[in-house]
């Protein structure tokens, strides 16, 4: 198997493990929403806001980092030196999990009460807190191991964190829910599943370590003059844990720092929620609105992503290489190739799940209020895909702290905007500053890389493209509408079901047949394309007339 298949395959299973990840976590809120009220949606969603950012500046980009690192060192045949990182990043594993496990839990109540204006949302916060004591370590676990090659060990440990933390979630929320605690109880007692997804993911993770290391242990047995004890470099000085730190965060503070983006613009809004809407609608409604957002919004709007990322990252080595190699011609191509699959590979999902967030809304959760949230936020995510990608690319070219400058320029973005439009749409306001801090972002990050490569977007295909985005959204719409009419003559899940599957079917069965009449996908170009896509759209391709395109424009 070559590099470049090895990496698509690698990239395949973490994104399988994603998505099934996400799944679970579908599954897992689901219940959790019909069983809290409005103040425990606020608080579960809050705990995990303030969780995943914390967890994202505790492993502080290191895993990216420790995976380049490792996987130079083998290709340089210095496997101890490779050990030696691996145990530096194991110490600041333990001991940022340590700290940060502390900050949260003494910091919870301040930041409930003064700054989300949730005081009940505090005990879920501590519950969630003891998580963070392994998931650094699991982190750095997880960097060496993608280092090493085996993408398994992570997506594993993800999948088996997920179903720890969905079984004790659900478990605990409604035996608490039964013996009648209240609704930020139960918040805490849902948080607290994360403890035991930790628990599980790190036993995985040590099951993959000592398999590992039987399997060293047996090839250096095999070579002449080389006992099968552990070593950690006896055979010459140590790399100091020092120098080894000062690289480490060279390169992993700009790649934090972009990595948070996400999980900044979520524990932002979580934060300033209420305290931009309390006094124009009320702190009930206020909350309520949180609760939507955090509980039903940020979790519908996660999916899209998911595909469109991991298929344009599969490009990501190619556009490294052709960087390196100073090919701007490969590159280009590249470069155009992972934009625009980014784009197209996540439009169809936005567009199915914005139309149709009325029936999605009434299908998974216990009331159709806040479908409009919902279908907002999820149309922004298109920027987050191209924030995404773009930010990929830069760190592919070796251009990291430009992204990390984009980045912050964004959420400034994002904290000025959310003040001066909360007052005038509300809520709607919020997530508008959402879109636009993606957006801000994205075309920074296009700025720049024109700079380092002229390469092109959309070129001519800007019409084509735009012709199906309004055909298809206004065709999701319809449906969605025609759908709903079905309440009054069966039960309504039913109904926002079958709804969601005609929209979803429609959308996913009409893309890629009109990006191929548009032309905005070209017969001459397919070849460049990752494998499920070329597979998806080479039998349609006898619909499109043959003529010259004229490259890649």
């Amino acid at each position: 198997m070559s590099k470049k298949e090895s990496f698509i395959k690698g990239t395949l299973i973490l994104a399988g493990a994603a998505l099934l990840v996400r799944l679970l976590g579908l599954f897992q809120r689901v219940p959790l929403e019909h069983v809290f009220g409005d103040t425990g949606n606020a608080s579960y969603g809050l705990a995990n806001n303030v969780y995943l950012m914390l967890l994202t500046i505790a492993s502080a980009g290191i895993p990216s980092t420790l995976s380049k690192m490792v996987s130079e060192k083998y290709a340089l045949n210095k496997p101890e030196e490779a050990k030696r990182i691996y145990q530096a990043a194991l110490m600041f594993g333990a001991v940022s999990g340590l700290l940060i496990t502390v900050f949260l839990y003494l910091i919870a109540p301040y930041y409930a009460t003064h700054i989300a204006k949730v005081p009940e949302a505090s005990v879920a916060i501590r519950a969630i807190a003891p998580a963070l004591l392994l998931f650094p370590t699991i982190a750095m676990m997880r960097g060496y191991f993608q280092g090493r090659g085996n993408m398994s060990a992570s997506g594993i440990s993800q999948i088996m964190e997920q179903i720890l933390r969905v079984i004790t979630a659900i478990g605990l929320a409604f035996v608490m829910y039964g013996m009648g605690y209240s609704d930020k109880w139960l918040a805490a007692g849902a948080s607290f599943g994360s403890v035991f997804g930790s628990i599980g993911a790190f036993g995985v993770m040590l099951y993959y370590g000592m398999k590992m290391r039987k399997e060293d242990d047996g090839k250096l047995s095999l070579e002449p003059g080389i006992g099968t004890g552990m070593g950690t470099g006896t055979g010459g000085a140590q790399l100091p844990f020092k120098r080894i730190y000062l690289d480490i965060f060279k390169l992993s503070i700009p790649i934090v720092l972009t990595s948070l983006t996400v999980s900044a613009v979520n524990f932002i809004d979580g934060s300033i929620v209420k305290t931009l809407l309390i006094d124009h609608i009320g702190e009930g409604a206020a909350e309520q609105a949180l609760a939507f957002l955090t509980s039903r919004a940020q979790m519908v709007a996660g999916i899209p992503p998911i595909l469109a990322i991991a298929l344009s990252t599969s490009l990501i080595p190619v556009i490294s290489a052709a960087f390196v190699k100073k090919d701007e011609v490969h590159l280009k191509n590249q470069v155009t190739l992972a934009m625009r699959i980014s784009i197209l590979s996540g439009l169809p999902m936005v567009i199915a799940l914005g139309t149709a967030a009325y029936s999605v809304n009434g299908l998974l959760f216990k009331s159709l209020d806040g479908y409009g949230i919902v279908g907002f936020l999820t149309f922004m995510t298109i920027f987050q895909i191209t924030m995404m990608t773009s930010n990929s690319i830069l760190l592919g070219v070796g251009k990291p702290y430009l992204s990390m400058v984009n980045v912050m320029v964004g959420i400034v973005v994002k904290l000025v905007a959310s003040f001066v439009l909360a007052p005038v749409w509300g809520i709607y306001g919020i997530i508008t500053a959402t879109g636009l801090c993606f957006l801000v972002i994205t075309v920074l990050n296009l700025l720049a890389m024109k700079k380092i490569v002229p390469f092109s977007l959309m070129g001519n295909r800007w019409t084509g493209f735009l012709v199906t985005v309004i055909v298809l959204t206004g065709a999701g719409y319809g449906l969605n509408q025609a759908g709903i009419q079905m309440v009054s003559i069966m039960p309504a899940r039913i109904a926002f079901f079958l709804t969601c599957c005609i929209v979803g079917l429609a959308v996913v069965a009409l893309y890629p047949v009109m990006l191929v009449l548009l032309r905005v996908v070209r017969k001459d170009e397919l070849s460049g394309y990752p494998a499920p896509l070329r597979k998806l759209l080479s039998p349609l391709m006898r619909l499109q007339r043959s003529r010259q395109s004229g490259g890649a424009q």
